[in-house]
């Protein structure tokens, strides 16, 4: 399986956790609350499911509301089919939503993984987080690098791009410092008092961003590489 379509049946199992939806739900739940999945089309999409349904992670059940009910005597086709999660789905999910390694904060796949981080347990959240930055740092280095090199040779619109360029990884680095702070303090606070965290927080799972978040931070979906 690729990261692309390994990342896509993470986000609709994520969704269908949520709530059972149709294909066109579902499409559109990708494109707007996933900005990593706006290129992505039914012909995409509808493989995916079917393989998942292959798998038992999903079943497929006629659509509930009136207008389904409606939709084949009036219009002459199939009533919208319902996507599912199954308790092997939910399982599937819970392991994915588990994994800290690489793959979980490459830019294909960091911004779905935040997407869901109200979903993922604080230790795994902040080896996300720190993956992230770990990678990031590794490229401004090599971009900083690369323009102390080159830039006596290049002109100005091509220094220009390198410069923002450096400015959207350094913008990205900022915000993850300030998404781990505030991951630790939480961590801390939990420890210093175990009774009154215990019932604000008894999975790991909520706290974490920090309350005054800068307006300019960068886009999880954005592509950061040049």
């Amino acid at each position: 399986m690729s990261r692309r379509s390994g990342i896509l049946e993470f986000a609709v199992l994520g969704l269908l956790r949520e709530s059972p939806m149709h294909g066109y739900e579902l499409r559109k739940r990708l494109n707007t609350s996933l900005g990593v999945f706006r290129a992505f089309s039914y012909g995409t999409l509808y493989p995916c499911l079917k393989t998942l349904v292959g798998n038992g992670w999903l079943i497929e059940e006629p659509g509930s509301t009136t207008e389904d009910a409606l939709a084949a005597p009036l219009t002459g086709r199939r009533a919208k089919i319902v996507y599912r999660l199954t308790a092997e789905g939910k399982e599937r999910f819970e392991e994915l939503l588990s994994q800290t390694g690489p793959d979980a904060y490459e830019d294909e796949t960091f911004a779905a993984r935040f997407a869901f981080f109200g979903q993922t347990e604080r230790d795994v959240r902040m080896r996300v987080l720190e993956g992230r930055r770990s990678r990031l740092e590794e490229r401004l280095e090599k971009m900083r690098a690369s323009f102390a090199r080159t830039r006596e040779r290049l002109d100005d619109y091509t220094l220009e791009l390198q410069r923002h360029g450096m400015e959207s990884v350094e913008r990205e680095v900022r915000w993850l410092n300030e998404l781990i702070e505030s991951e630790r303090a939480g961590r801390d606070q939990q420890r210093s008092t175990p009774e009154s965290s215990a019932q604000q927080d008894t999975s790991g799972k909520t706290g974490g961003l920090p309350r005054h978040r800068d307006s300019t931070r960068p886009d999880p979906s954005d592509d950061t590489d040049t």
